[in-house]
């Protein structure tokens, strides 16, 4: 009785000590969704015998669980032997349970109860750390346990079975009574062996990747003690046992308390006393020295109030020692002794477990409930009742309710079945609607194939007016050869902000390029008023800078980026075909940008320019990277929009007279598929996008790949996941509704590999998406395939452009570099690395280098210009 007085010691150790706590992956207990119904089959491997169930759960009126079970046994050279015997051995008796209830021809779900320490990352895995109890079958520690079963069942090939779950007997006792009380959040069992569980908050739990909600932690306590934190309280007869055990050392907490070695600590007990003399007289049978002939259900029997001493009369003569009635007392105490104190053990490590529950609650008084299972609990006359006792003066602020498991842990092995089935189901589903976003190589071969036969009828004049994909002349015949020099003008003009710039080309051994430049913003008043007051303003500004670097005097060689759809008929002409992005100044449709701009100088009379060129920024940026690397002869932009263009032969370029030398084309690639050639990969998702755009049934091949639109397309995807209940329980936010929530850099951030999902989570938090860490895992997958496939079929795009110059120039390989810019490809930390893989696979004839491209608005425009002025001095002269 002295072990009474520690038990406020174990309660304070047990938290910290090496009880191994896993993590079950079940992070609901039943009642929370009672709204599932099947059919389940659940096996319970782990005590003396192996039980098989079938549960159905029906949802009528009232949620009702039918259950038919059938019990085998586990022979003791099965439990020692191989691991692949004792595996076909389940699998044998699970046929014939199938057999039996005439469903072999059914996949049904399978929940496995297995009551041995494992360690799950999943919920349908569980690797053997060690066996305990009785079983020693080899080859099984250090396995997962599902892939050995599996192994046997497909071995046998007459059935099939789904195993969805790993279900530790403990959670499955846990599981079955919260379907009855929905105040259970800890297991407990009390039999063969001895294991708790209990629902942890997941911030506490490090194994586990998330902060929000519970989850179930299964405790392995009966390795509580194995590190020496129990041994002033463990006695001769408990290290005894333990060294003739299967596993010395191991499980120490268990052999203290648990059903297996009770009868034989109070065999050991009575030889000890037998051989000072103290019982029978000093008589010891060989009986009485064998091991596991006094067993616990003997200390059961021999407990009871009314029949106990008789009781111990005949089990202690059946032993041969002859008992005398003060003999039959004596036991009767030993038995009391020992069984008491595994009551009193067993109450407070409970105890630790309902103070950490108060804690994470934060509340003065506790009140929960404690599902318990298992023999000795169940069939001792005093352990409950001793327990529950203890367990209350221990934890006096508490209310606890103990719940004894009507079906052991089957029916709980089959809820936990369910909800897995339904959460294996919903992943299905999302995989089946995200495989719409994985394209196969031939499909992406057909993309490069389709763009090829589009850049074609681009080019040519009989085609060229229905072309969609316009491959439009720009008359830069040449990239920079680093003779270029000067100092030149470059505006910029494509959003509601406008640049001017003064760039110094200096050519020579030591190349520079120095740039000044000035931001002007565009009132709206002016974006949508007159052409003339559109053009009076830019000069204005043009006024103002001129004035603030001091170079009004000079009659500078101005380039002029213009980034809107223009048919250019020289280098220094361009019609603007339509205004975009906002822009909606009248008398400017139709008409030569570059003569607004010229009368808008001639309307001022403060100063000359010399107008060389128009620009459109994909072109400068192919010129900046040209000038640090000649072999740049393509411009890619990958941003809020996307486009390229790259330097063709002369004699392809059937718009322009002329069949010598190259001339840079700008594709408007954004376009391709608007005539339906992509319609088979595209989804409902990306159809809806389009539907919606300010553009409905333009720019297709651009709302697949850039920046402004796969935000769009991963909304939509989200909101349908939410309409099917796959994400933030079922409810649309506002700002889910909201077009353009997801911007660039939120993808960017999502997907980035250096952020753990609390981080997506916070983000999403900021989009106002209140969601769990699951939603977080399900939304970053959304966000991967989308940008993906953008990427790829971005680089299918790339591949027909640089496999069209390799086969204009005739070579068998060929060495280029593309000069890319745009957020997408600068930020999103997988796009820029996908798209250069899918150029390598779908071209390996080319050898292509990406260079990022600085500025191609400002200083590719100047380049432009310098290049213009250099090919016109050249002309001249």
């Amino acid at each position: 009785h002295q072990n009474f007085r520690v038990l406020p010691e174990i309660l304070c150790a047990l938290p910290q000590r090496n009880t191994l706590k896993f993590p079950t992956h079940h992070d609901s207990i039943p009642s929370r969704f009672t709204m599932f119904k099947g059919d389940f089959i659940a096996l319970d491997l782990g005590g003396s015998y192996f039980r098989i169930l079938r549960v159905k759960v029906s949802h009528e009126k009232k949620q009702t669980v039918q259950m038919e079970t059938e019990i085998y046994d586990t022979p003791e050279d099965i439990m020692h032997g191989t691991g692949t015997r004792l595996f076909d051995h389940v699998a044998e008796c699970l046929g014939d349970f199938m057999e039996k209830q005439q469903i072999k021809d059914k996949k049904l779900p399978v929940g496995f109860t297995f009551s041995f320490p494992c360690r799950q990352s999943k919920l349908d895995e569980g690797i053997l750390i060690t066996w305990t109890k009785r079983f020693k079958a080899s080859g099984v520690e250090g396995a997962d346990v599902v892939k050995l079963l599996n192994k046997a069942i497909k071995k046998r090939g007459d059935y099939d079975a789904d195993i969805m779950a790993v279900v530790n007997d403990t959670v499955g006792t846990m599981m079955t009574c919260g379907f009855d009380d929905q105040r259970c959040e800890v297991g407990l069992i009390i039999g063969t062996g001895t294991n708790a569980c209990y629902m942890e908050e997941l911030r506490h739990i490090d194994l586990v990747e998330g902060d929000e909600g519970r989850m179930c932690i299964n405790t392995e306590w009966g390795a509580f003690g194995d590190d020496g934190s129990l041994e002033d309280i463990r006695t001769e007869f408990d290290k005894e046992i333990d060294r003739g055990s299967l596993n010395p050392g191991k499980q120490l907490f268990e052999k203290m308390v648990s059903g297996q070695y009770m009868g034989e600590l109070v065999r050991l007990i009575l030889v000890k006393m037998a051989k000072e003399g103290l019982l029978f007289e000093g008589r010891i049978t060989p009986e009485l020295l064998t091991k596991g002939k006094f067993e616990t259900k003997h200390v059961s029997a021999i407990e009871k109030s009314k029949e106990g001493l008789n009781k111990a009369k005949e089990i202690l003569t059946r032993l041969g020692v002859e008992p005398s009635h003060e003999d039959c007392i004596a036991v009767q105490h030993v038995c009391t002794i020992v069984s008491f104190r595994s009551a009193n053990l067993v109450a407070s490590t409970l105890g630790a477990i309902l103070n950490q529950l108060r804690d994470n609650k934060g509340v003065t008084r506790l009140r929960t409930t404690v599902g318990v299972d298992g023999s000795l609990y169940k069939m001792h006359p005093q352990y409950a009742r001793r327990l529950q006792k203890t367990t209350r003066r221990l934890v006096p602020d508490s209310d606890v309710r103990f719940l004894l498991s009507e079906s052991g842990s089957g029916k709980g092995a089959a809820m936990v079945t369910a909800v897995a089935y339904r959460l294996s189901e919903q992943h299905r589903l999302i995989d089946e609607t995200l495989a719409e976003f994985k394209l196969t190589h031939e499909q992406l071969l057909q993309i490069k194939k389709r763009m090829r036969s589009e850049i074609e009828a681009g080019l040519r004049k009989k085609t060229h007016e229905n072309a969609k994909v316009k491959m439009l002349p720009t008359f830069v015949r040449s990239t920079p050869d680093g003779t270029e020099n000067g100092d030149f003008l470059a505006l910029d003009l494509g959003g509601t902000n406008f640049r001017v710039l003064l760039v110094k080309i200096r050519s020579g051994k030591r190349r520079t390029v120095e740039m000044h430049n000035k931001i002007y913003a565009i009132p709206i008043e002016v974006m949508q008023g007159t052409g003339e007051e559109l053009f009076d303003h830019i000069v204005s500004c043009i006024s103002d800078f001129l004035d603030y670097m001091g170079i009004k005097g000079a009659r500078l060689p101005l380039g002029f980026t213009f980034s809107f759809p223009c048919k250019q008929t020289s280098l220094d002409a361009g019609i603007l075909l339509n205004w975009t992005k906002g822009f909606k100044a009248t008398d400017c449709e139709g008409e030569d940008v570059v003569y607004l701009l010229r009368e808008g100088i001639r309307r001022r009379e403060e100063f000359d320019l010399d107008v060389v060129a128009v620009v459109n920024d994909t072109v400068g940026t192919m010129m900046t990277c040209a000038y640090e690397e000649p072999n740049c002869e393509i411009g890619l932009i990958v941003g809020t929009g996307s486009n390229a263009c790259y330097m063709e032969e002369m004699r392809n370029v059937e718009m322009v007279e002329g069949d010598q030398g190259r001339m840079c084309v700008n594709m408007e690639w954004g376009a391709f598929g608007d005539n339906g050639c992509l319609d088979d990969i595209r989804t409902i998702y990306d159809k809806a996008v389009d539907d919606y755009s300010l553009n409905a049934g333009k720019q297709r091949y651009e709302k697949m790949i850039s920046g402004m639109y796969l935000g769009e397309i991963v909304r939509n995807i989200l909101i349908d996941f939410t309409k099917r209940g796959f994400l933030f329980r079922g409810q649309i936010s506002e700002s889910l509704k909201t077009r353009g929530i997801f911007e660039t850099k939120f993808l960017s951030q999502i997907e980035s590999d250096r952020l753990a999902l609390l981080q997506v989570r916070t983000i999403l938090q900021q989009l106002g998406l209140n969601c769990t860490c699951d939603d977080s895992i399900i939304v970053k997958m959304v966000c991967g395939a989308v940008s993906r496939r953008g990427a790829q079929v971005c680089g299918a795009g790339m591949a027909a452009v640089v496999d069209k110059i390799r086969e204009n120039r005739g070579l068998d390989h060929l060495d280029i570099t593309v000069g890319v810019d745009g957020t997408l490809y600068k930020l999103h930390p997988h796009f820029s690395r996908i798209m250069h893989q899918t150029v390598k696979d779908l071209a390996p004839k080319c050898n292509v280098t990406f260079l990022l491209s600085e500025d191609g608005s400002g200083k590719g425009a100047a380049l432009i210009t310098a290049v213009g002025c250099r090919l016109r001095d050249a002309e001249q002269n």
